[in-house]
């Protein structure tokens, strides 16, 4: 090929790549400016668009698109954006992509799976203060959780006397009279067991009656 030729066909072929890369760039800050504007369903399209026209493919893109999906409630596609970012070999994205399908997963009432997640993100980047957060929180809920359902068990049947003066004591509150309430349980409590039934209304008049008496 001639020299002539061949500086005819660079002429030919860079213009498109300088286009094709403009327009990648647009799409990118596009796509940044819609999720920064709060424009949610409009930052999965343009974020869309990276993937379809451009073939442009990353963890960090799915971390977005995950974002972008759970600020605008599209949750199943939310949650299978962050289990593919999760598996980023950047352990912080990896990291906060776990954490959001652990919020994800909080916010169904999946409890257990959801502190899996926050575990997997601690560690993957145990500085993830977030995520570190969202662990302890979870974990201290459901051992109370646990340890309430446990009393619930172990809670007796109340007897009718043990109901009578439950509806006393009711009355009493009704009264703002909280001391004698608490009293009267208490000294019902020792006559029968199964004023134990009441335990938690017991513990709160007690609470109540100390606030008053400071």
């Amino acid at each position: 090929m001639s020299w002539t030729k061949l500086t005819l066909a660079l002429f030919l072929l860079i213009p498109a790549s300088w286009t094709r890369v403009s327009r990648l760039n647009s799409a990118i800050d596009l796509a940044a400016e819609s999720y920064a504007t709060a424009e949610y369903e409009q930052s999965i399209t343009n974020h869309l668009v990276l993937v379809d026209e451009f073939g442009v493919t990353s963890p960090a893109l799915d971390y977005n698109l995950g974002l972008s999906s759970q600020y605008a409630e599209k949750l199943e596609e939310a949650s299978g954006y962050f289990d593919k970012a999760s598996i980023a070999s950047d352990k912080i994205l990896a990291s906060f992509a776990f954490n959001q399908g652990g919020v994800l997963l909080g916010n169904k009432k999946e409890y257990e799976p959801a502190l899996s997640k926050f575990k997997s993100a601690l560690i993957r980047d145990p500085n993830n203060e977030v995520a570190r957060h969202n662990y302890e929180l979870l974990a201290r809920w459901l051992q109370r959780d646990q340890e309430r359902k446990d009393q619930d068990d172990n809670k007796p049947e109340p007897s009718d006397f043990a109901k009578r003066k439950k509806a006393e004591a009711d009355r009493m509150v009704e009264q703002f009279r909280f001391k004698d309430a608490f009293n009267l349980m208490n000294e019902a409590l020792q006559q029968d067991e199964t004023v134990a039934a009441y335990q938690d209304f017991i513990t709160s008049l007690q609470e109540i009656t100390e606030i008053d008496e400071k």
